[in-house]
């Protein structure tokens, strides 16, 4: 069993035995996140790009945990500069973890990160298939509809799928349904909405709009669903 919370925004701990996977951790500053970061200790950080509301609290929980930060090369090179662990990786490649397995799919978003008042180079966002506990987990990191979602789907008996409905920086509820029918996963949970109004979204309309296609799960941040 792989037990799977919300903790708001894009934010998700996974649990499996004693293996904690944190993933996209904006914590402090987030409005709607119930936990503190320094309570958080996880054994591996997944950010899927370097804007402040996913990279969020990664580099110090790494520094203070020894938890790698695994995502995309030049992300993980900045905060190994900044005294965090890390492991890099790119798009369509992956990699045998003790927790489990990664692999790095595209998303079509921007992945600056803001460092000591300026915008500084992030590498290429991404998004995360995770396989642990017999389990497989697709977290899309901030990203429009693309057309190879299907081949994710196609390559990937996909048990939950986390896909964003905010709208303005990444799909909303239209194109996010459309991403449920190429990806086929036998669960959704909505994120990236509600957390600030530019991003205000009805997840129950949106359940609504799946219809039969997937199970839609909505999470309260603190809330948990166990696959």
């Amino acid at each position: 069993m792989v037990n799977v919370t919300f903790l708001g925004h894009s934010c998700f701990m996974l649990e499996h035995g004693a293996h904690r996977i944190l993933v996209d951790p904006f914590i402090s500053g987030n409005p709607v996140c119930p936990v503190k970061a320094d309570s958080m200790n996880p054994t591996a950080i997944l950010v899927s790009h370097g804007h402040g509301d996913h990279l969020g609290d990664a580099i110090p929980i790494s520094t203070r945990t020894g938890a790698p930060i695994i995502s995309g090369y030049e992300l993980v090179e900045f905060c190994m500069g900044e005294g965090a662990k890390g492991h890099g990786m790119s798009i369509g490649g992956g990699h045998d973890f003790e927790f489990g397995r990664v692999k790095l799919t595209a998303a079509w978003h921007g992945g600056s990160i803001e460092h000591q008042g300026k915008s500084v180079y992030g590498g290429t966002p991404c998004g995360f298939v995770i396989q642990m506990g017999g389990k497989t987990i697709y977290h899309s990191g901030d990203t429009g509809i693309f057309g190879d979602m299907e081949l994710i789907g196609r390559l990937n008996k996909l048990d939950l799928a986390c896909l964003p409905i905010g709208d303005n920086y990444t799909m909303g509820p239209d194109d996010a349904v459309e991403a449920v029918r190429m990806l086929k996963p036998a669960r959704v949970v909505p994120m990236h909405y509600n957390t600030f109004d530019l991003i205000r979204q009805d997840p129950e309309a949106f359940r609504k709009r799946l219809g039969h296609l997937s199970d839609c799960t909505i999470l309260k941040p603190g809330e948990s669903v166990a696959l």
